[in-house]
């Protein structure tokens, strides 16, 4: 069965987990005059202060345009605040940065939203959000963190568990259940609120309609939002005692007596339902109307016991009476969208998938589907101010994002981690798209033109980095994502390949223009991602000088052969004519493919290609082992002699090209082993890196003491455990060694920590290389696979090999241990806890024990498509550019 929202997408997007995780301490928020955004508007302000750019809430719901917001707020009793949204460190509070300090799962989702499901684990004792910040401040980056399991809080299972299931009776009409289990021994009492509230629209210009929340009977709330949303009501249904919950109502607006705001404040502003629950404070409005309300249950819970909550939100006047709307009707709702879940799941589900496979599948395309969050950031307004508001500080023209006026974003977007990563980042979502591509393609392929639209791409052709930086430089993986995209969707859109090739165009001209300072097609770039993977901050050079780097040079000559299939199968079907945009960049690439040939990228003794630093002093090699060097072997396809025959002309141009850089016949090509097979079923090898380096490189990458981990292929290499680097250029001193987990140099500051780690993304991209040496070569190439095991593989093997350990980093193993949990006891055998799994940021790179940001969904997410593509249900990307695609009308 499909997802319900099929034929009707638009409208069963219309409410979806829009809302951010962490809304406070965001750039977007940030009027400092320095820039500090996590010191400007602080977890301790959130409750007080009016966001300007968004909302955040536990267990978050909105429409599309984020006007009604609905999550959940809860009380233990002994918290001396609301837990109306999750806590964590920020960057300078934590010793490895910005680190969530609670314990949340996705579940479950389905594209359409009409069936998702989110999970907390709550303590009955006090929070202890003072222990948490004082004790991580105290320790150093080489400590281990200081998690909310140290502190003792869960111990004799004195928690709450949390479930909320959202359900769709249609598309505007939405379910909210909340499932409340005591796991502890004892009887509690736990206070749940249910929150709805207008994002603040009224306060920054004196215009705007203002909304309003009404109660008009016991557990009952009426909805006007005149500019968009109309009239709605709110059902909410007497808790399991049979009483209705008390309605609160106050207003989204900031508490002058904490923080100032405007001299037409609200008399009962944003924080008003927190002092009243918590501390029976008279703010609370008592004609019982505002812009926020929560419905406030009183649980008294025994020990195992699980009781339920049933809030429903849908126009007002249609439908049939709040009874049924809340009883029999519900029941039906809830029990056909489950259905459709698991039918959904199922048809997604390889055969010969074992059942945790299953399990781990559905949960990261779950995560990547409760990922999704507007994101509304208009850099021009906030550059300026807003009409009536206090003028942001004259710095700020000259600071963060002031070159990016032209960026103007209010779009549903995926993020990667919507706590710690509440902002989009263009290469992450690129990786982002590829696994959202097996269930909801059309959101994959928004989100791929989306961050090349006119109001995200500079004029220049740049794309938006993230927030903190958008003229910061991320890796130019979009070419490669749309066309995995294109085929992961059937290969029919050609409408949105056409779409995406423009764009990707003007990017690559931009690349070509502004980062390529000598003119030598040796790129820079900056830190592209990777981080502190280097000596040297390679984004400001500590020195002066330039830098030209392996990766930057690699990516592009990547960046190059993924526009040529995609150009030739926009020609091939007619859509329009680009014969001569399969030379150009073919062109491209070669030029790259010269360079790294012979301008001293390569280094011999080492068999690896290095950074290199030029300075007024001469150019020196940056000799760290590290995915820097392996990059330019990633830019590599087949292309066979029935493809070239069949773009018109097409042999003949590359026979010149190929001509022009020192290949003059097949004879020649047959013996450089780059041409393969009988005359007219001929394939060509193009590729970044010669055959001989090739195997050097595959050398380094399967050794044990190099990058082959048990769990994939590590970013940094462990032979700097034995041989730490040391760089000394124009007087800097930097080094660098191999750190498997968090990193201890703070180049970056915050959760910035890309050494040791195994990381997905360019995992994905080693094994789908592999894959297209595979394909040319076949079992004529077998390698060592591990180096100096004296065991040979093809690159197939060794592709699936790979593929199964990062897919088993999730996976029990024979020891009953999940490698991503680590040393954490509970997660592993805890039945409330070890089924439940996190998609990290990274991984530890000797044991696979998750690190970073927790809920790093986006790119990790990958590993369904690995699971998906390990049991061969992805069709080969090879065979959709050699096919010929029928035009389509785009869905």
């Amino acid at each position: 069965m499909s997802d319900p929202g099929d034929g009707q997408r638009d409208e069963w997007y219309l409410w979806g987990p829009y809302l951010s995780e962490r809304q406070w301490g965001t750039v977007r928020e940030d009027y400092s005059p320095d820039g500090e955004a996590w010191n400007y508007l602080p977890h301790d302000h959130a409750r007080s202060r009016a966001y300007r750019w968004g909302e955040d809430g536990l267990a978050g719901f909105s429409d599309i345009q984020q006007r009604l917001c609905v999550a959940l707020a809860l009380w233990n009793g002994r918290d001396p605040i609301l837990k109306e949204r999750l806590y964590g460190l920020s960057g300078p509070e934590g010793n490895h940065g910005e680190d969530a300090k609670e314990y949340w799962w996705y579940l479950d989702a389905l594209p359409s939203h009409a069936w998702n499901r989110w999970r907390y684990h709550y303590p009955q004792a006090a929070f202890p959000y003072e222990d948490l910040r004082v004790e991580n401040g105290r320790r150093g980056r080489d400590d281990p963190e200081y998690e909310l399991l140290d502190t003792g809080v869960f111990d004799d299972d004195r928690y709450w568990i949390v479930e909320v299931h959202y359900a769709k009776a249609s598309p505007t009409d939405l379910l909210m259940t909340v499932q409340v289990t005591n796991a502890g021994p004892d009887a509690a009492t736990l206070h749940v609120l249910p929150t709805v509230w207008f994002r603040n629209t009224w306060s920054w210009t004196g215009d705007a309609p203002r909304p309003e929340l009404a109660a008009t009977g016991q557990g009952t709330v009426d909805i006007t939002e005149p500019s968009f949303l109309g009239e709605l009501e709110l059902l909410a249904a007497p808790g399991p005692d049979g009483v209705a919950p008390t309605l609160l109502f106050c207003d989204n607006e900031t508490n002058p007596a904490r923080h100032g705001g405007t001299a037409a404040g609200s008399a009962y502003p944003k924080d008003g339902v927190n002092d009243h629950v918590v501390s029976g404070a008279a703010t609370v409005n008592p004609a019982q109307r505002g812009t926020k309300c929560a419905a406030w249950y009183r649980l008294a819970v025994p020990p195992g016991a699980t009781v339920e909550l049933r809030l429903r939100l849908r126009p007002k006047g249609i439908g049939s009476d709040a009874g049924t709307a809340i009883g029999s009707e519900y029941d039906g709702v809830l029990a056909v969208r489950r259905a459709e879940a698991d039918e959904f799941y199922a048809d997604l589900t390889p055969p010969a998938a074992s059942a945790d496979e299953a399990s781990v599948m559905r949960q990261a395309f779950g995560g990547m589907l409760w990922s999704k969050q507007l994101y509304y950031y208009d850099v021009a307004r906030w550059l300026d101010g807003d009409p009536g508001q206090p003028v942001p500080p004259p710095t700020r023209l000259t600071g963060r994002n002031h070159r990016w006026r032209t960026f103007s974003a209010f779009d549903v977007m995926s993020m990667p981690d919507k706590w710690e990563y509440p902002w989009f980042a263009a290469w992450d979502l690129a990786f982002h798209c590829v696994a959202l591509a097996h269930v909801d393609p059309v959101f994959a392929k928004n989100q791929l033109l989306l961050v090349c639209r006119e109001w995200f791409q500079h004029p220049n052709g740049a794309l938006p980095a993230y927030e903190w930086d958008f003229g910061d430089v991320n890796p130019p993986v979009h070419a490669l994502a749309a066309l995995e995209v294109f085929n992961l969707d059937g290969a029919r859109d050609l409408d949105f390949l056409s779409l995406v090739f423009d764009k990707l165009m003007v990017n690559f001209t931009w690349w070509v223009n502004r980062q390529d300072i000598e003119g030598t097609n040796l790129f820079e770039g900056g830190f592209l991602g990777l981080d502190n993977i280097g000596p040297l901050d390679r984004s400001h050079l500590p020195v002066t000088g330039s830098l030209q780097q392996s990766d930057a040079t690699g990516w592009m000559a990547t960046f190059a052969l993924a526009m040529v299939p995609i150009a030739s199968i926009l020609h091939r079907s007619g859509s329009r004519p680009a014969r001569d945009l399969v030379r150009k960049f073919l062109e491209h690439f070669a030029q790259i493919r010269k360079a790294l040939e012979q301008q001293g990228m390569w280094d011999e003794a080492d068999g690896l290609f290095y950074d290199r630093i030029s300075t007024p002093a001469g150019t020196m090699p940056v000799k760290v082992h590290s995915m820097v060097a392996i990059i330019p072997m990633l830019a590599a396809a087949v292309i066979d002699e029935s493809t070239l025959d069949e773009v018109a002309g097409a042999r003949k141009m590359f026979a010149e090209l190929l001509a022009r850089h020192g290949w003059h016949n097949a004879r020649q090509l047959a013996e450089a082993g780059l041409l393969r097979g009988e005359p007219g079923q001929r394939r060509l090898l193009v590729s970044a890196v010669g055959v001989e380096r090739v195997q050097r490189l595959l050398a380094k990458l399967f050794d044990a003491g190099e990058f082959l981990s048990p769990y994939g292929l590590r970013s940094l290499s462990r032979f700097h455990h034995e041989h730490p680097y040391e760089i000394d250029v124009a007087g800097v001193r930097a080094t660098i060694d191999y750190e498997p987990a968090e990193s201890n140099v703070t180049m970056f500051g915050g959760n910035s920590n890309w050494r040791g780690p195994v990381w997905f993304p360019l995992n994905f991209l080693a094994t789908a290389a592999l894959d297209r040496y595979h394909r040319f070569f076949g079992d004529d190439l077998k390698v060592e696979y591990p180096t100096g095991s004296g065991d040979l593989k093809s690159l197939a093997e060794v592709s699936a090999d790979l593929s199964a350990r990062l897919v088993s980093i999730f996976l029990v193993g024979p020891d009953g241990r999940r490698p991503c949990f680590g040393a954490i006891e509970r997660f592993q055998r805890d039945p409330n806890w070890k089924d439940n799994i996190l998609f990290y940021e990274y991984f530890h790179g000797d044991n696979a024990a998750g690190l970073g940001a927790s809920h790093q969904t986006g790119w990790t997410g990958l590993v369904a498509d690995l699971i998906r593509r390990r049991h061969g249900l992805v069709p080969s990307l090879a065979e959709t550019v050699q096919g010929r695609p029928e035009r389509v009308a785009k869905p």
